[in-house]
């Protein structure tokens, strides 16, 4: 913005939107002054790099509030469910519907079956208790992976999302 701009020559971009062609910096800065506005670069891939004459703050203000409804719609927080390697069917359920119900609010799941001693040795066990889970949770709600299932230090986790 303004002075920090690099190149010599800019394509020039009224605060109406309408363009008004290529112009020697200094000159550009001193129209966006006269205008009472600020001088911004918008994209410098281009050869002139294109400026457009613009309140600056009013800009970093919609940007922001673009970013915050991009992050509300995206899906918020990240929930978690644990099982454990001894879990009932019943209790698999259980955790199902909860894990419905964040994924219906919109935010995304984190699955997460603890292992300790032993119970790391029997990895594939724990990955079918996983799959049972993910199948009961396929009947009420489409879900997309947003990251397999991976084996860390402390057991199996995966998230999900609604599709």
């Amino acid at each position: 913005m303004n002075n920090q701009i690099r190149a010599e020559k800019v394509r020039l971009i009224g605060p109406d939107g309408k363009q008004l062609g290529i112009f020697n910096l200094k000159e550009a800065i001193k129209k966006a002054r006269q205008a009472g506005f600020d001088l911004v670069q918008v994209t410098d891939k281009v050869t002139p790099p294109v400026c457009k004459i613009m309140d600056y703050g009013k800009y970093l203000y919609q940007q922001k509030k673009k970013e915050r409804k991009m992050r509300k719609t995206q899906g918020g927080e990240m929930k978690n469910i644990r099982l454990s390697f001894s879990i009932s069917k019943h209790d698999i359920e259980i955790r199902a519907k909860t894990a419905e119900k964040f994924l219906k609010e919109g935010d995304k799941v984190r699955i997460e079956l603890v292992l300790r001693g032993r119970e790391k040795i029997l990895a594939d066990f724990a990955r079918q208790k996983i799959e049972q889970f993910l199948e009961i949770l396929k009947k009420t709600v489409p879900i997309k992976i947003e990251r397999e299932l991976k084996k860390e230090a402390r057991g199996l986790t995966m998230i999900i999302s609604k599709l």
